[in-house]
């Protein structure tokens, strides 16, 4: 992680590094396939039009261009239909649901792991080039609350079973909020959401004379609201301190009671691990209901690591809506802070268990007979490219991180050295297997 890139923000991982990215990326690709979510992968590029469509922020969005454009092309502004990088997974995933409505069937659990691209300032935690890994729930026309729960709880479960620290699911819920906002007489939700996203990065004095300044909030009207977001619990006991404030509308009862049950099954199947958070705000707009972010403990100056939330009507077709839930992980951010600190290694750098020897260069071909048949049983195998002195080939093993190294004699028997302990015993291609621990790369926590 030390080494200078060529190319600020475009990540490039060493081949032990790479099996770090590639264990986290197994581990999460499991977990949501046991949780019945399919498989699907979206194309590299949008239009403008349909990745603005939302209000994104365009000056992040690299667009598409030959070297040898034709005439009359003009920049991405100009040009709804120039193509371009997509920044994130859920707007193309809004355009496959609307495109391909007729041949799902809802509600529709997808998981999707791909690289996006966003023209952000390179850092720690930041990168141009970045892979995230989605899960989303899609219904049509509605979709059960109890999708907002469960997602929650898969990720909980994905993040639980990587080698990152401690970690907290911070939630929330547009409906209380604005539910709140309103009943102390702010309008403009939307903006007193944008100035509550704001808190972590700039203080709550600031925040309040933002709702003053900018929402004509009265000095109460902001203390209120700032009180509001003050409110964590890892249990159901936000509900009455929201009720201490003296707040009702019918808008905020349904968000209490919405994060009630997310907190409530969260609090009964992962302990500690999702909190209620009434400063978690969500900048974006297409947010209805439950909102998510999440960060390490510890590590909060990294920023959400999993964030997400309910959408009503992120994806339509004429009269037809598709309500969804869903949740991004940042996996590259992930893996940077992983490799950075430290807290996982793996065991070797390349796939190979074992290296077979040449005694002389005519043995090459028999050579290949050994490694064919451990292949087939699973063993990763090389041969040797040149029959040098065995000390040198065990060298080149051992350069390499390949723990076995495997000898056939002039009367045609074998024995294989663990290069590691220097142990050294007959085996029989046929039906020799490494330890399980060295069949593959293993990755593991350190500490």
């Amino acid at each position: 992680m030390a080494r200078k890139a060529s190319l600020s923000g475009f990540p490039e991982w060493l081949p032990q590094e790479r099996l770090v990215e590639l264990h986290v990326l197994d581990v999460l690709r499991r977990t949501f396939e046991l949780h019945g979510f399919a498989n699907i992968e979206t194309r590299a590029v949008e239009t403008v039009g349909q990745l603005l469509r939302k209000g994104e922020i365009d000056k992040e969005v690299y667009a598409l261009s030959r070297l040898q454009a034709e005439e009359g092309e003009g920049p991405a502004k100009q040009d709804p239909n120039q193509l371009a990088l997509h920044f994130d997974l859920t707007v193309p995933f809004a355009r496959y649901v609307v495109e391909n409505a007729g041949h799902l069937a809802f509600p529709f659990r997808r998981y999707q792991i791909q690289k996006v691209w966003r023209g952000e300032r390179p850092q720690e935690g930041r990168a141009r080039e970045f892979t995230q890994a989605d899960i989303d729930v899609v219904g049509d026309g509605e979709l059960p609350f109890r999708y907002d729960v469960e997602l929650a709880l898969v990720i909980a479960e994905a993040l639980g079973a990587l080698p990152i620290p401690d970690f907290r699911i911070r939630v929330n819920n547009r409906k209380l909020a604005e539910g709140f906002y309103r009943g102390i007489g702010l309008e403009d939700t939307a903006g007193v959401l944008r100035s509550i996203d704001k808190l972590e990065k700039v203080g709550a004095d600031r925040v309040a004379e933002l709702l003053q300044e900018e929402l004509g909030a009265t000095p109460e009207q902001a203390s209120l609201a700032l009180k509001l977001a003050s409110i964590r619990t890892e249990d159901e006991s936000f509900v009455d301190q929201v009720r201490a404030l003296g707040v009702t509308s019918e808008l905020l009862d349904t968000g209490l009671e919405e994060l009630r049950q997310v907190i409530a099954e969260a609090a009964r199947r992962a302990p500690g691990k999702v909190i209620a958070d009434l400063s978690i705000a969500r900048g974006l707009d297409y947010y209805t209901g439950t909102v998510y972010e999440t960060v390490l403990v510890g590590h909060e100056q990294l920023g959400s690591i999993c964030s997400g939330g309910r959408y009503d009507s992120l994806a339509t077709k004429g009269s037809r809506s598709f309500p969804g839930v869903g949740l991004s992980i940042g996996v590259t951010r992930l893996v940077m802070r992983i490799l950075s600190q430290e807290f996982a290694e793996a065991s070797r750098s390349v796939p190979t268990a074992v290296l077979v020897t040449l005694a002389d260069d005519d043995s090459w071909s028999a050579a290949q007979d050994v490694a064919a048949a451990l292949r087939g049983r699973g063993i990763a195998v090389e041969v040797a490219a040149k029959a040098e002195k065995f000390g040198k080939q065990i060298k080149y093993a051992d350069r390499r991180g390949i723990p076995f190294v495997w000898f056939t004699s002039e009367d045609g028997t074998h024995e294989v050295k663990d290069i590691r302990s220097g142990d050294q015993v007959q085996a029989d291609p046929a039906v020799w297997t490494p330890p399980a621990e060295d069949l593959l790369p293993q990755v593991s926590a350190r500490g």
